[in-house]
């Protein structure tokens, strides 16, 4: 296990912050689905081999990892903000709503919080921080980030049930190639976001 991994969570709890929640989301980029936010605090003795962020990992690796996250955690919260809200107010304040919201639901409250990137001053009485590429730096962002992915994967499986011509199992709602064929072809569904480009692009040529 790579122990820089620790270093943050090492640092706060010898400064007495007990319970350090780590805060990731997944979905910023999709055209379709929600953006899905976790929290996660983890026991000081926590070590699972391996874990890192979420993107580097197979979906086979994040699917072996996510029960063990969730079965070894002292607390997880997932927030799973619409397609709708993101559109009313944009997605890096859904993502940043969505991670307060999943702090909120744990049922331990964090004497501090670190997240990927996304700055909570102000908007949380918690001391936090923020760290650039934070799922790749700390193993508890990180194992937020595998709970927030399988989550958000799940429901696109789920979507892609319900309509199987826009393979979203396959592309999971981001704009690839095929994917906007797919929108093209068979046009806009309730969970499109339509505030992003490809959309609205759709949206204008067929006014």
């Amino acid at each position: 296990m790579n122990k820089d991994l620790y270093k943050y969570e090492k640092e706060l709890w010898l400064n007495g912050y007990e319970n350090v929640a780590g805060c990731d989301e997944a979905g910023r980029g999709p055209l379709y689905g929600p953006v899905v936010c976790a929290s996660v605090i983890l026991p000081h003795d926590f070590v699972l081999e391996g874990l890192d962020d979420s993107k580097k990992l197979s979906e086979k690796k994040r699917n072996l990892y996510y029960p063990i996250i969730i079965k070894k955690a002292l607390a997880v919260g997932i927030s799973i903000v619409s397609a709708k809200e993101i559109d009313e107010i944009n997605i890096y304040e859904a993502s940043r709503k969505g991670m307060l919201r999943a702090i909120k639901s744990m049922n331990i409250k964090p004497d501090y919080i670190i997240t990927d990137a996304m700055p909570l001053e102000g908007f949380t009485n918690i001391p936090c921080k923020s760290i650039i590429k934070g799922d790749a730096k700390s193993i508890t962002i990180a194992a937020a980030s595998v709970i927030a992915k399988v989550t958000r994967d799940r429901i696109m499986y789920s979507e892609d049930k319900k309509h199987p011509e826009y393979l979203f199992a396959k592309h999971k709602g981001y704009p690839t190639k095929k994917h906007i064929e797919l929108l093209n072809k068979y046009g806009i569904i309730d969970g499109y976001r339509l505030t992003y480009a490809p959309v609205k692009k759709y949206i204008d040529k067929h006014k």
